[in-house]
């Protein structure tokens, strides 16, 4: 049985450890595992983490059968007001294909709705499969992004939006 359900400061240590547990198989053809170490120090920081559900940032974890298989994170009026930020979303590999995505999906355009946005927007790697999903439930590429985060690292990314 899959659940949705929000998660606290208190529980955000979740977010770090299923990331932890997906990125590297989730970008293992795409980064170099110093970058994705990297990036996961950077963005899954327990501390930042909580500081960001302490300053209106919403994750939802999915569980099937009462176990955590994958989030979403989401930043409301960002990055204008009317607009939901989907900046996570993220499903155990050994669970794509089994809807699992689509419901954290599904359940972002639901939060939409009631934050009475207009626009879903999200940023995705260029060469990430994800993209093809994304595309799949309504989302358009609008432009290409690239974010030097450090390091000699880039982001190689497109900006996608799905209206709602």
């Amino acid at each position: 049985m899959l659940t949705i359900s929000q998660l606290t400061k208190d529980d955000i240590i979740i977010v770090h450890q299923l990331a932890k547990s997906i990125w590297p198989d989730a970008f293992k053809d795409i980064l170099e595992p110093a970058q994705i170490e990297y990036m996961l120090d950077w963005m899954y920081d327990v501390n930042t983490l909580t500081e960001q559900v302490q300053t209106g940032h919403l994750y939802y974890m999915i569980t099937l059968d009462g176990v955590p298989k994958g989030f979403v994170g989401l930043e409301p009026n960002f990055p204008d007001v009317g607009t939901l930020r989907m900046h996570k979303l993220y499903v155990e590999s050994n669970t794509h294909g089994k809807g699992l995505g689509k419901a954290l999906l599904e359940k972002t355009i639901e939060i939409g709705k009631e934050l009475d946005v207009a626009t879903i927007n999200l940023n995705v790697n260029r060469f990430n499969a994800a993209v093809d999903f994304y595309k799949s439930q309504g989302f358009q590429i609008v432009k290409e992004e690239n974010i030097d985060i450090g390091r000699g690292y880039l982001m190689e990314d497109y900006v996608m939006v799905k209206e709602i």
